[in-house]
């Protein structure tokens, strides 16, 4: 059975080499305890954990799957001890605060935690990383009362915690949510309705269960704007903390699904079940976006986790196998046949894997550090410091979510690809990645809604291209140090150009904008990916920077993995980065060929 590895020696590089940690979290207020002796000794017992208990886990759980009986869910064989342990780890509170006890460490160690637990078993992670979206809304929406009742539990892992969304009439388009909230004498709610999809809805991992439910209040106005946000538990808590009566929150059945089948997602209905109001009266969807931006960056994590595991397991068959000979001659001529790994297509999709693996690793923990501030500026009072790293994390989700799991889903059909026909069987594991990783870049918005976003919202409509203009600014400065550099020069002057035409596309957009309101979701998807590319590009020239400093420090005994760096970024700009001028082309490409033609004349079938 193919088994995980936790890719400990390239997280390092990143934390401790490329964005300097140590110095990072020694500069926040909540980074007092995240030392590297600390740091490091979470990240190799956190990789112990993944290695030797969650990825043993991953082909049997999809095997066996869910099972919904008498109204109740129960994990695949082995999750619920697999759970214990993270339980009794103290994983769940790894970020979350003291005073409802977590460990109060800086929110990107939550997020190296989950990216080891998601490439190992992402079916396992979705459970605890469901709870800790629910935790963020609680802390930064919920009252004093609220926090005390459901963060304890939830911090402890005793509790679980999911988000309530979907329901079968509506998708991404809230605002026709009809789940109804009537209030009761005694200041709680009454909620009744269906929510379909909902990861972890239900389960036997945890006593009780914490929904977030979007609802609307009887005199709500219409659409998004009439949508509040409620606390709605599968038990009724007692006052003394303890689990106290069923609150009418049944399971209507469990999803059947192409993958994720480990993962219990489920239709609940709302039967009266009494809910508590969080955040102020029809401003849910305000509050629920930091449920959501909590979950597109998890999400985004199913970019990096699939690409990282299937090249894991690509590598070691193309290493082993063996097909025809090398075109340059033989490479192993005692053996009947040359590796796999000898042949230039193989090659190509083994190092399709790495770039999309390592370079989305570093563009997450880029990110991390954002997020780093963003909630160190909350604890510390100063909401416009948080906000304004809010908005630089912002404009960097839809990109991250949309992005990385396009490439995500890719680099595992690539591996697919490598083993051939033993990779559509399951005995290796190989489909079920594929299978697994579709998903990703369908929840919590598909690509489509993570590209409106970016170009909508955040480039056009929120700040008129200055986010762009802000992020390029940071990637031109940084190539223009790298000029004099013989090695990184070719990476300096493309980045460079890269910077200047993101910008040209950008204005480009916004004065065809004004006469033709079409483009921006017909240019939408491609430019998510230019943007993707380009930012991925700006990753991999910062690790190829770094390793090439270490190189001419010589003497160092990672030699191998730094040329290695180097090598995989110069990969990446001749073979990777040159389809963001595909996409650069069609952002610009006139509306007329997709609007033209009729609806009725998309099809003549009789």
């Amino acid at each position: 059975m193919p088994t995980y590895k936790a890719p400990l020696r390239d997280m390092k590089f990143l934390l401790n080499d490329v964005f300097d940690y140590p110095r990072h979290y020694e500069a926040l207020s909540n980074g007092e305890n995240a030392t590297p002796d600390i740091v490091d000794a979470i990240l190799t017992e956190c990789g112990r954990f993944c290695e030797e208990v969650l990825s043993p886990l991953y082909q049997s759980g999809d095997e066996e799957g869910c099972k919904l009986e008498d109204g109740k869910v129960t994990t695949p064989t082995g999750y619920k001890e697999a759970y214990e342990q993270y339980v009794m780890g103290g994983w769940q509170g790894l970020s979350a605060p003291e005073e409802f006890g977590g460990q109060g460490l800086p929110a990107s160690m939550g997020l190296l935690k989950q990216e080891m637990m998601g490439t190992a078993n992402w079916p396992f992670s979705m459970y605890p990383g469901l709870s800790l979206g629910a935790m963020n809304t609680i802390q930064l929406h919920g009252t004093e009362e609220q926090q005390q009742q459901y963060l304890v539990p939830l911090t402890e892992g005793r509790w679980g915690g999911t988000m309530c969304l979907t329901e079968p009439q509506c998708g991404t388009d809230l605002g026709q949510v009809k789940t109804k909230a009537e209030a009761l004498d005694d200041g709680s709610y009454k909620l009744t309705g269906t929510k379909i999809f909902i990861s972890s809805g239900d389960h036997d991992l945890t006593e009780n269960i914490v929904h977030i439910v979007l609802a609307r209040l009887p005199d709500a106005p219409k659409g998004t704007k009439g949508i509040s946000l409620f606390i709605v538990p599968k038990y009724l808590p007692n006052d003394d903390g303890s689990v106290g009566d069923f609150n009418n929150v049944n399971v209507g059945s469990l999803e059947k699904k192409m993958g994720i089948k480990a993962s219990a997602t489920a239709v609940l209905n709302f039967d009266e079940s009494r809910g508590f109001l969080i955040g102020p009266p029809n401003e849910g969807l305000n509050c629920m976006f930091t449920f959501m931006n909590t979950a597109r960056i998890g999400t985004a994590i199913q970019g990096v986790g699939p690409a990282e595991l299937s090249y894991q397991w690509s590598l070691e068959y193309a290493k082993d196998r063996r097909s025809m000979r090398a075109l340059s001659g033989k490479k192993e001529p005692d053996q009947v046949a040359d590796s796999l790994i000898h042949h230039a297509d193989v090659r190509r999709m083994l190092l399709t894997q790495k770039a999309i693996a390592e370079g989305g690793r570093s563009m997450l923990y880029y990110a991390a550090r954002l997020a780093d501030h963003m909630v160190a500026g909350h604890l510390e009072g100063d909401e416009k410091k948080s906000a304004a790293y809010d908005d630089k994390l912002g404009f960097l989700t839809p990109i991250l979510k949309g992005f990385l799991t396009e490439l995500g889903y890719e680099a595992a059909n690539q591996g697919m690809q490598v083993f051939g026909g033993h990779g559509y069987i399951s005995e290796h594991g190989m489909e079920q990645i594929v299978r697994d990783t579709r998903i990703a870049t369908l929840y919590e918005g598909t690509t489509g809604i993570q590209a409106l976003d970016l170009l909508g919202r955040k480039v056009l409509l929120m700040t008129q291209g200055g986010a762009v203009r802000e992020f390029t600014f940071k990637i031109s400065n940084f190539a223009r140090k790298q000029v004099t550099n013989k090695t990184m020069r070719p990476m300096a002057w493309e980045l460079l150009k890269l910077a200047a035409q993101w910008n040209v596309l950008t204005v480009r957009l916004m004065l065809i904008a004004r006469k033709d309101r079409d483009i921006v979701s017909a240019a939408a998807h491609d430019f998510l990916m230019f943007s993707g590319y380009v930012t991925m590009a700006y990753m991999w020239a910062r690790q190829a920077a770094v390793a090439s400093e270490k190189l001419a420090d010589g003497g160092d005994e990672s030699e191998a993995f730094y040329q290695a760096k180097i090598d995989t970024a110069e990969f990446y700009y001749d073979r990777l980065l040159p389809r963001a001028q595909a996409h650069a082309t069609s952002m610009l490409s006139p509306t007329k060929s997709l609007m033209q033609i009729e609806p009725d004349h998309m099809s003549f079938i009789d």
